[in-house]
């Protein structure tokens, strides 16, 4: 099994989560985009569906902030191109439809897909998050047929945050394993 690790915006840095994990799970691949800080949505699905086929063994995404809408776009829209994708954690989706809480930047990736996802999905959300309110990760979370798993205060599960290797998430992506399994 691959982890795929598909950061947001700006891409994750030194300091965050996914970096650390990236370091931690020699099974794990970070996919790169050609522009982190100006994505334009068919790009960045071009790159996941591309990286996908070159994957030759079952995958689990873990998506970050904007890179949870790209999840969402490919699911609906190439997801018959492929059938290796056996899983996703999903980690504080952008809300990409409020400009309260988006960047112009990401406007593009809206709107957010709302239909049920064709894999095991566990949402994970902050009560805290300054992109999403936790209402908003709900509604999302009810409409992919995901668990959603609030973990209280901790903003925008991001470097920011100070994680590191964020145990508690290594937790969650168990049990999504182990519903995959």
């Amino acid at each position: 099994m691959i982890y795929l690790i598909l950061p947001g915006l700006g891409d994750s840095g030194p300091d965050h989560w996914q970096s650390y994990w990236l370091n931690k799970f020699p099974n794990s691949i970070k996919l790169i985009q050609d522009n982190w800080n100006e994505p334009k949505l068919e790009d960045w699905l071009i790159k996941l569906n591309e990286t996908l086929f070159t994957i030759q063994a079952p995958v689990v995404l873990i998506a970050h902030s904007l890179a949870v809408s790209l999840v969402l776009h490919w699911d609906k829209n190439y997801k018959k191109s492929t059938n290796n994708v056996v899983g996703a954690l999903l980690v504080s989706p952008t809300d990409i439809e409020s400009e309260e809480h988006a960047p112009p930047e990401i406007w593009n990736f809206a709107p957010m897909p709302v239909h049920k996802i064709s894999f095991p999905v566990i949402v994970v959300a902050s009560e805290d998050d300054p992109f999403v309110a936790i209402e908003r990760a709900r509604y999302f979370s009810d409409k992919w047929g995901a668990e959603l798993l609030n973990i209280g205060k901790k903003g925008h599960i991001n470097a920011e945050t100070q994680l590191a290797y964020w145990e508690e998430g290594q937790e969650i992506l168990g049990k999504l394993v182990n519903k995959i399994d």
